[in-house]
Formats: structure tokens, C-alpha cells, sequence
């Protein structure tokens, strides 16, 4: 069973091994972190969670039952009751239907933990599985825009108590 974590300090371990295990496979798709990213991960790793404590963002895991990371779901940039959604998943765990769970319970949580109303996400237009993901989890397309110089293109969700 995969449930769906606020990270915290003991997740870096996990985490670590999450993003060396898909670095090239994430690269496809996204820029590349960076070789410094995992040089410096452990401190990289506290300043993230100083900027959650600070509610700039709130970032997940999504862990497996031995704590493995298998995915992760943030809400990155919050600001007046809106945040933008970003996540990836495992290569190992895609097609299952991961994101799109991840995605529903981040937005729950927007929501009724964090007080958002609004949150926008965006990715590149021949990303379909992406595309998909929002599209089942109630974001609407609002435009196009460019991500990583390709074609993109923005999405934005309303967040209510009915629908998270």
C-alpha cells in the first residue's frame, strides 16, 4: 500500500534513493537536477523543510509499506490561497495510477490543512500522461505557455470542501 507523507527529516535516506534510482528517467522530461543536488542533498534537504515550516511550500512523498519513496507530490510558491502543483513518480510505479491518487489527496489537503483555494499547474504539451493526470483530478486547461522552451500549457484547479 502506498500512502501519502508530509516529508520530514527521516524521509532523506528514501528520497535520495528515489531520485538517483529515476535521475535519467526524470531527465527525459524535466531538467536535470544537477550533479550538486546530489552532492549536497542532506543540506538541500533541510532547506526544503525550513521553507515547508515557513509554509512557502508543502512538499510529499508517496511511500510504499517498507518506506521505499515511490513518488513525490508538492505544492510549491504558496501565496494568497494558491500554490502550483508539481510531482513525479517512480519509473518502477508508473501506470498505476500513482500521480493521479497523489495528486486527488494533495489537493484534499490543499485545501483542509493548508487553506488554499487555487492550485495551478503546467506541463509540457506532449507530456499526455501529465496532461491526463490533471485532467482526471479536475484541473482545468486555462492556456498555453512554454516549460523547459517546449510547448506547454497551464492548468488550474478550484479547491472547495466537496471536492478537495
Amino acid at each position: 500500500m502506498t500512502v501519502l507523507q508530509r516529508l520530514r527529516p527521516d524521509h532523506a535516506p528514501a528520497l535520495l534513493a528515489f531520485e538517483r534510482e529515476n535521475r535519467a528517467y526524470f531527465a527525459a522530461s524535466v531538467p536535470d537536477r544537477g550533479d550538486d543536488y546530489f552532492t549536497s542533498f542532506e543540506a538541500r534537504h533541510a532547506e526544503l523543510l525550513a521553507e515547508q515550516a515557513a509554509g512557502a511550500h508543502h512538499f510529499h512523498v508517496l511511500a510504499d509499506g517498507d518506506g521505499a519513496v515511490l513518488g513525490r507530490v508538492n505544492l510549491v510558491d504558496v501565496d494568497g490561497g494558491s500554490a502550483e502543483l508539481g510531482y513525479r513518480i517512480a519509473e518502477r510505479a508508473a501506470g498505476r495510477g500513482l500521480a493521479t491518487s497523489g495528486v486527488r489527496e494533495v489537493c484534499a489537503a490543499a485545501f483542509s490543512e493548508y487553506g488554499l483555494t487555487v492550485v495551478r499547474a503546467r506541463t509540457t504539451s506532449d507530456n499526455t500522461g501529465s496532461r491526463a493526470v490533471l485532467e482526471r483530478t479536475g484541473f482545468v486547461e486555462t492556456g498555453a505557455t512554454t516549460l523547459m522552451g517546449k510547448p506547454a500549457l497551464r492548468f488550474t484547479r478550484e479547491l472547495s470542501e466537496a471536492g478537495g
